[in-house]
């Protein structure tokens, strides 16, 4: 398991950005594929954005697709969410998670790999 810590969240108006960020310990974070996923209110947890080890390959839902950017920086131990133009929809808490995995209903998180999350509220 790799513990997790999110960060970054806060309240915004539409159209704004945020930029959230998720801290990993442990020395084999830069061997591990690193993720975001999010719940809003009411909802199941939904899968954000995706990125693998080297940082070359990333992947979106289609609802954040153009408007997220997902990174990470190995040396800091550590995997960042930009968001832009952002909408009320995505008011939800994130949360960063290692080691997704696919299936054929799409990336699937690692249950045992939940930070805390971090709260975004959009308003309109």
């Amino acid at each position: 398991q790799v513990p997790l810590v999110e960060s970054g969240g806060g309240a915004v108006q539409t159209g704004e950005s945020l930029r959230l960020s998720c801290a990993a310990s442990g020395r084999t974070f830069s061997s591990r594929r690193m993720g975001w996923f999010r719940q809003a209110p009411g909802k199941e947890r939904e899968f954000v954005a995706l990125i693998n080890w080297t940082g070359g390959n990333t992947y979106y839902a289609a609802s954040v697709k153009g408007r997220f950017t997902i990174s990470r920086d190995n040396a800091k131990n550590t995997v960042y969410l930009e968001m832009n133009s952002l909408k009320p929809e995505d008011t939800a808490v994130y949360y960063c998670n290692a080691d997704l995995e696919w299936s054929p209903t799409g990336w699937r998180a690692n249950p045992g790999s939940w930070g805390q999350g971090t709260q975004v509220t959009v308003s309109s």
